[in-house]
């Protein structure tokens, strides 16, 4: 029988297609209960690898023999171990490729929908941290929101479409990843737009995004409009792009609300975040496609493998939209924060420019779940 390696983008492929399958967690309980692989039809067991040292004959029994077995670990070494030990004992089996690091980085690119004149607009889902980042796509030129670090996802996809990024966009200063814009920017030649409330500590050069910014992208005149949105950070800004999609940044999810603390100014902000939820959003038209900068949860995604809803249908189902009462508002969310994310003041002194770690001390600052929103 055979141990065969499995790539992230296989994965994530069942994840969207909501394929069965059957994942043999070989890292430590506290680990695998952080963080694990989400799937709408995947079943688990977690059995650390160095309680496995002396054989896998025990777990034979819990393995299906119906789907696919996946061996997952925090970089492959251990997993590829664990599946020679299985397939030793007659089992045809996977591991995962890069294990847990490259399951964190992988980004899958969806096609969102079309834009006036012949444009298009695409979400990269990185599944295995919840960060969501988009492509603006017209007449050759291209517009990146809300970019990963891995900049040559964006840079061969534009490659692939003929087209040249012009401009790059972070919604915020992020607190949970680290941010490829700036450096996505550098490569391209394109100009790189931070909010500037944003920026008072950053040590590079960049253009400010400001309420109100209009930038137009290709020959056919995509606009994308900048409206100032804090509450998440203090210049958290939207974009509305070509009438149609609203881009929220962490400010507001499929499932909920962006939390106000990660600077630790959640009391200061939670005013910030009401008004914008609650004033600026209603103002806005409710046939607006919410397209968020993350989501916390796999049932998030569509069938389509997006993370996109009405805003109109978000005012109805999204409990952060519909607390009412303001010092209940204020409650919920000062009191429901989920823990920090991990390592989350040195990525943002990276997103400063302020301390330029490695890749792989960037790889191990971004380890775990998405932790933007509030409960």
């Amino acid at each position: 029988m055979a141990f065969i390696k499995m790539t992230a983008a296989q994965v994530a492929r069942k994840v969207i297609e909501n394929q069965k399958l059957f994942i043999l967690d070989v890292r430590n309980r506290d680990a695998y209960e952080d963080w694990k692989i989400e799937g709408h039809n995947f079943d688990y067991l977690n059995v650390p690898y160095f309680d496995l040292l002396d054989g896998v004959e025990e777990i034979l029994a819990k393995l299906p023999t119906d789907r696919d077995v996946l061996v997952v670990c925090a970089k492959e070494g251990s997993s590829l171990m664990i599946a020679e030990m299985i397939s030793e004992e007659g089992r045809d089996v996977f591991y995962l490729e890069g294990g847990m690091d490259s399951w964190s980085s992988y980004l899958e690119p969806i096609k969102v929908g079309n834009l006036t004149g012949g444009g298009e607009l695409y979400q990269f889902v990185r599944l295995g941290k919840g960060c969501l980042s988009y492509m603006v796509i017209s007449e050759g030129e291209a517009a990146i929101v809300d970019a990963v670090r891995f900049t040559d996802v964006f840079i061969n996809f534009a490659k692939e479409k003929n087209v040249e990024i012009k401009y790059v966009f972070d919604t915020h200063l992020h607190a949970d990843h680290i941010s490829g814009g700036r450096q996505l920017a550098q490569a391209t030649g394109a100009a790189y737009y931070l909010p500037p409330k944003d920026a008072e500590e950053v040590v590079f050069d960049y253009t400010p995004l400001e309420d109100g910014l209009i930038v137009k992208i290709g020959a056919s005149q995509i606009e994308v409009d900048a409206l100032y949105s804090p509450g998440h950070t203090i210049g958290s800004t939207s974009f509305i792009v070509d009438r149609k999609y609203l881009l929220t940044g962490d400010i507001l999810f499929i499932d909920s609300i962006g939390r106000p603390d990660l600077a630790g100014l959640a009391e200061d902000w939670v005013g910030d975040l009401r008004k914008t939820l609650y004033r600026r959003y209603r103002e806005l038209t409710e046939d607006l496609i919410v397209l968020p900068a993350h989501f916390m949860i796999i049932d998030e995604l569509n069938e389509d493998g997006t993370v996109a809803k009405s805003l109109g249908d978000l005012f109805l189902e999204n409990h952060g939209l519909n607390i009412h009462d303001e010092d209940e508002f204020r409650h919920i969310v000062t009191d429901n924060l989920p823990p920090q994310p991990n390592s989350y003041q040195q990525i943002r002194q990276v997103n400063m420019g302020k301390i330029n770690p490695s890749n792989d001390e960037q790889t191990e600052m971004e380890i775990g779940p998405n932790r933007c929103a509030v409960r």
